[in-house]
């Protein structure tokens, strides 16, 4: 299946283009903590024209979330407007699960691997998978201590901006680092876990869990009367 892939969650703005039974792939990365908004049309733009445009793509994958809630929309709304206007298919990829791919796939045991996103002040977004795949742990935002908690006691990988903090809360040596990439998922993982999904159960709609950071000032209000 030719797949256009895009992340903007995290620490990164990918862009791809998969052909997932083939191997073939053009990918363009661009490491950015901000300015997902600019920088991700001219991408995709210069990865559908290097592949022969719009019309020979057959689904897009995006990115869900956790992450960025800026970076979330931009990307999201990317997909469903090119998905809209080419009348095909888009599917939501948590970027927990995209992170564990790699790390799943490369045969390094059968460990359980964990998803580790930095959430800032000690909180990490977090899951945790079996060796073959399976959610052992839902998504969810906790404590870097009760996460290496949920790690029992290992042996586990961690992947992700996260797993150090989680690692480090970690007894016993429970948990070591994996492979990576670390700061944002690779869009090849993307585009696989997006053919592999199903449109309707797995839709492109935003995976925050959590509230916003910022809030609007109240300070400046006029009264009413």
């Amino acid at each position: 299946m030719r797949m256009l892939a895009i992340d903007t969650a995290l620490g990164a703005c990918s862009v791809a283009v998969v052909e997932t039974e083939g191997g073939e792939a053009r990918v363009v990365s661009v490491p950015m903590e901000r300015g997902h908004a600019e920088a991700l049309m001219p991408l995709v733009a210069g990865a559908l024209a290097a592949a022969g445009g719009l019309q020979t793509i057959e689904r897009i994958a995006v990115t869900v979330g956790p992450g960025s809630f800026t970076g979330l929309r931009v990307g999201l709304a990317c997909a469903r407007a090119l998905a809209l206007g080419a009348k095909i298919p888009v599917v939501g990829v948590s970027t927990l699960t995209a992170l564990a791919a790699p790390a799943l796939d490369s045969g390094e045991g059968v460990a359980p691997v964990a998803s580790a996103i930095d959430a800032r002040h000690g909180r990490v977004f977090f899951q945790v998978f079996s060796g073959d795949g399976r959610p052992l742990v839902a998504p969810r935002i906790t404590d870097a201590r009760d996460a290496a908690r949920a790690l029992g006691d290992g042996p586990a990988l961690v992947v992700g901006s996260g797993a150090g903090l989680v690692i480090a809360a970690a007894e016993n040596g429970a948990a070591a680092l994996s492979d990576g990439p670390h700061v944002a998922p690779d869009p090849i993982w993307i585009a696989r876990l997006g053919a592999a999904g199903d449109p309707e159960t797995s839709p492109p709609r935003p995976l925050y869990l959590k509230a916003a950071d910022a809030h609007p000032s109240v300070s400046g209000l006029i009264a009413r009367v």
